[in-house]
């Protein structure tokens, strides 16, 4: 795994050994960011369920301002935190490792982001939870993209319901990305 492409291009960077992590394919990052690229420079990032930080470090090669990086575990902390020192990239990246409900909470009525992705782990509704709470916060505002990367079977269909408005869907073999945004005036 490596960065794509910007300051830190062709930069390897450290997984997690086994499956408590799934690193986004190069080939996949590649297609995400070739969907985001007009919206990454000068904007302010969110990772959430962040892993290795792989993406949130190629948002900030990229040219994003800053990210925050939010994860519980703290072996895939310490990975993200190399990452950042080894791609010189850690004046840009803060690493919350905590709680995603937890760590939104704390950062309420401090900051706003301008994208928000989050690669919780398969089938257990996280995206969904954290849908809910993104719903009603300040952490974000009607023009945050929020992109979120889930297995191929997991039903958006309630996100209308909860005041967002679906922009996009990109499948792949065994996942997606789903692009949304609150609708404005909700």
């Amino acid at each position: 795994m490596r960065v794509i492409a910007g300051k830190a291009r062709r930069l390897p960077l450290k997984t997690l050994p086994g499956v408590e992590t799934r690193p986004t394919t190069d080939r996949i990052k590649e297609t995400l960011f070739n969907i985001l690229q007009p919206e990454i420079p000068g904007c302010r990032f969110l990772d959430l369920f962040s892993g290795s930080g792989a993406i949130a470090i190629e948002a900030i090669s990229r040219g994003a301002e800053s990210a925050v990086l939010v994860e519980k575990n703290p072996k895939a902390c310490a990975c993200i935190r190399d990452n950042l020192a080894f791609t010189k990239l850690v004046s840009q990246g803060r690493v919350l490792n905590m709680d995603v409900l937890q760590a939104l909470r704390s950062m309420e009525n401090r900051e706003t982001f301008d994208m928000v992705f989050m690669d919780p782990p398969y089938n257990m509704e996280l995206e969904r939870q954290v849908l809910e709470y993104l719903a009603e916060s300040h952490v974000i505002d009607d023009q945050t993209l929020l992109v979120v990367e889930a297995d191929l079977n997991t039903d958006f269909s309630y996100v209308d319901a909860l005041g967002y408005d679906l922009l996009r869907s990109k499948e792949y073999k065994t996942n997606k990305h789903v692009f949304l945004q609150r609708k404005e005036g909700v």
